[in-house]
């Protein structure tokens, strides 16, 4: 796929014990984009990953979901864009976002880390932090609760009522920056 595909990565943590949790947001995303695609996810054979490849807005794109902890997604993604020689040019990462409220979603280039490990693990196994970013806001935790204990706890019912219409906007999101580039979707979509 050296035509310039896209690499769409979903971020979380595999196993059914995560399946519900917010951290796993970006896994919910490109599971959206394989259904609107009608491609299944299968296990890689150069890496702990399940990939689909399919099109996005005529696109060709290879979506993935790292099989590996979130602290540690970057040693499956890594060898997942050398198979398909992708470049972080066309890499885009949907990830949940504390600073952000329930259901806000940011597109954005490029950024730090701002304390998520899995946006850690890419930076230093792609060795950049440059490229594309799906935010989907996850809130902040009530009270004084751990942010790190927050994001593996499971969706209010309040949120759940809603979570899906918010992960479908997520995916046209992406659909919108692959077809008519980030400026475009970001005045459509960030909210």
């Amino acid at each position: 796929m050296s035509d310039g595909g896209w690499l769409v990565v979903g971020l979380g943590n595999p196993g059914p014990e995560y399946e519900g949790t917010r951290h796993n947001v970006g896994f919910l995303v490109v599971d959206e984009l394989a259904r609107r695609g009608n491609e299944r996810f299968r296990s890689h054979k150069r890496a702990r990953a399940l990939v689909a490849e399919t099109r996005i807005a005529g696109q060709r794109a290879v979506l993935v979901k790292p099989r590996t902890y979130m602290n540690e997604s970057g040693h499956a993604v890594a060898p997942i864009r050398d198979f398909y020689r992708l470049d972080a040019a066309r890499t885009l990462v949907a990830h949940d976002e504390l600073d952000l409220p329930f259901g806000s979603l940011r597109l954005k280039l490029g950024g730090g880390d701002n304390g998520h490990n899995g946006l850690r693990s890419l930076r230093q196994s792609l060795g950049t932090g440059d490229y594309y970013r799906a935010r989907f806001g996850i809130g902040r935790p009530p009270g004084r609760m751990d942010p790190s204990v927050y994001v593996l706890r499971g969706w209010s019912k309040a949120e759940r009522e809603d979570l899906d219409g918010h992960v479908d906007r997520t995916a046209d999101a992406i659909e919108a920056l692959v077809a008519e580039g980030l400026e475009r979707a970001q005045s459509a979509f960030n909210d």
